[in-house]
């Protein structure tokens, strides 16, 4: 089941950020605790973002947040990985924008073949000084044909 989540799923969509985070990028593992990723979801996503999850079950087994011509976070659990998931939660803001950008990280190669399969094209790099984590980041556009 694919739907908007309330605040009321905060927690739930926090942790699936977390677990899907530290997976995919164990270098940056321990950056931030369980409480502030709590906080950056009801104070900063939450309120500024369309949030989207999609449900295995009764399980969050993917979140994503968009605004403005935007991804801003995308994530899908492990063990939900490659059925589906991600795809199914950006095709949500495909249908609601003409453009979309976002940021990932250079390093996290999963990510960036699985944007530019599904037609996102490179249009930047950077050091990752302009980042929180300081690690090199690449910026990735696409446009509604």
């Amino acid at each position: 089941m694919l739907r908007q989540l309330a605040l009321t799923d905060m927690d739930a969509a926090a942790r699936v950020h977390r677990t899907a985070f530290d997976q995919a990028m164990p270098w940056l593992v321990g950056l931030h605790t369980p409480d502030e990723d709590r906080w950056f979801y009801r104070e900063r996503v939450f309120p500024t973002c369309r949030v989207w999850g999609r449900f295995d079950g009764d399980e969050l087994s993917g979140i994503m947040a968009f605004r403005d011509g935007w991804v801003e976070q995308l994530y899908v659990l492990p063990a939900a990985q490659g059925r589906g998931f991600g795809t199914e939660l950006l095709d949500v803001a495909k249908a609601s924008c003409d453009r979309l950008e976002l940021w990932t990280f250079q390093r996290n190669a999963p990510a960036r073949r699985f944007y530019e399969v599904r037609g996102f094209a490179l249009v930047e790099q950077n050091d990752g000084t302009r980042n929180e984590e300081r690690e090199p980041d690449a910026r990735y556009l696409w446009r509604r044909q």
